[in-house]
């Protein structure tokens, strides 16, 4: 619920059809920003074009959103920074505008994603590169290939040194495994540049090949080793037994994403830390766009714990802000907004006077008002936004809000 300060200023929509981002200015009315997207006014093809898509994320914001209040707030050469970077939406978006940006996040997976994302590529070796160990790996897993079954256990498919990890062999079917390990170990052995890059290629064709059914990859409860109703097919299915086929379509439709990009980009900087916003000291910036976790909603390092197992990477999810596993209790809800208002008081000392930050949240607990008040900004204005398109299986509507905060 709002509360009476917050009701003035709300700022609804006076127009009827939905903002076009690239007709933005700095002059553009806030009352004139309709954000209420739909499925027609902006299909998935365009929220997400070139890197947008390299790899699925639960819980980012559309790019379009970012571009709209990069365009009214900040010109190209000034810095944005974005304390919970996520998938680096913000980042890219700042990259295509010529505004410098700066990313953190607490979050190792999120980090190599954000990174492989505005890394600038020689495409050419690029290219060489993803074909080369796509091959590589071809000829080391499918020459012999034979079709198993999920029960089959064969010590010949890889050695034990490689799948000691339970969570591995648990998730993922002999052959699947096997592909996947061999995949790892040519990244190590290749000589290869962009390594990051087919680390990144490596853990969108796992997330596809898991034992789990095609209508819940985000946060399957347990492997799904029987044929299943598909909900999202319509028809019985058969969990992932291989994954070169989908190494195959991700090395091609990387290729394709990033070259996407490189004709957009531009020299505008951009920096990622892997490190806790709560602690950092952020360098000079002049406004802020993000999305904060959300409270008890979303375990962010487990939603890519095939990716932490795969690429050993480090896990700090007890430095999590809001995580699900803590629940969504009173109790966790204030620790929450002394987290968020930690970091918006680091994000406010590093940014001049009249500096914005826009803050998207769905603040159904309205938790957003106090921490307002704890960092001290003044609440400009506050934008209601009807999310009308969701990914995932969601039964009921979802609201967000746009908070746009004045450093005094």
């Amino acid at each position: 619920m709002l509360t009476n300060e917050e009701r003035r200023v709300v700022i609804y929509a006076s127009a009827v059809q939905p903002t076009v981002p690239a007709e933005v200015t700095p002059d553009t009315p806030l009352e004139a920003l309709n954000l209420n997207w739909r499925e027609h006014d902006m299909p998935e093809r365009e929220r997400t074009r070139h890197v947008h898509r390299l790899h699925p994320y639960l819980g980012k914001f559309i790019p379009q959103l970012v571009e709209i209040f990069l365009r009214k707030y900040f010109a190209p050469g000034q810095t944005v920074l974005d304390p919970f970077c996520g998938s680096g939406t913000t980042l890219v978006q700042a990259n295509e505008l010529g505004v410098n940006a700066a990313g953190y996040d607490i979050s190792a997976f999120n980090v190599l994603l954000c990174r492989t994302k505005t890394a600038r590529y020689d495409y050419t070796r690029l290219r060489k590169e993803v074909l080369d160990i796509l091959e590589k790996v071809r000829a080391a897993t499918q020459a012999d290939a034979r079709q198993l079954t999920l029960w089959e256990s064969d010590s010949t498919i890889v050695s034990h040194s490689e799948t000691d990890d339970a969570y591995l062999r648990e998730w993922f079917a002999p052959q699947a495994l096997r592909e996947l390990l061999t995949y790892r170990r040519m990244i190590k052995t290749g000589g290869y540049e962009y390594q990051d890059l087919l680390k990144i290629v490596l853990s969108r064709s796992a997330r596809s090949a898991r034992l789990t059914t095609h209508f819940d990859l985000d946060f399957p409860k347990r492997p799904q080793t029987e044929p299943y109703y598909c909900y999202k097919h319509s028809r019985t299915c058969q969990p992932a037994t291989e994954a070169f086929k989908f190494l195959q379509r991700y090395s091609l439709d990387t290729l394709h994403r990033i070259r996407e990009f490189m004709a957009k980009r531009t020299n505008a900087t951009v920096s990622i830390m892997h490190a806790d916003s709560r602690k950092a000291a952020f360098h000079q910036i002049d406004g802020v766009i993000t999305s904060p976790p959300y409270v008890g909603l979303i375990d962010y390092h487990d939603q890519h714990a095939y990716a932490y197992h795969l690429l050993g990477l480090e896990d700090r999810r007890i430095e999590e802000i809001g995580p699900a596993s803590n629940g969504s209790s009173q109790k966790a809800k204030k620790q929450y907004q002394r987290d968020i208002a930690e970091v918006f008081l680091r994000a406010q000392e590093a940014m001049p006077a009249g500096g914005r930050m826009i803050v998207v949240a769905g603040d159904r607990d309205n938790l957003y008002s106090e921490i307002a008040e704890m960092v001290g900004v003044e609440v400009e204005a506050i934008l209601q936004r009807h999310v009308n398109r969701r990914t995932g299986r969601r039964a009921n509507d979802f609201y967000e809000s746009v908070f746009i905060w004045r450093k005094p």
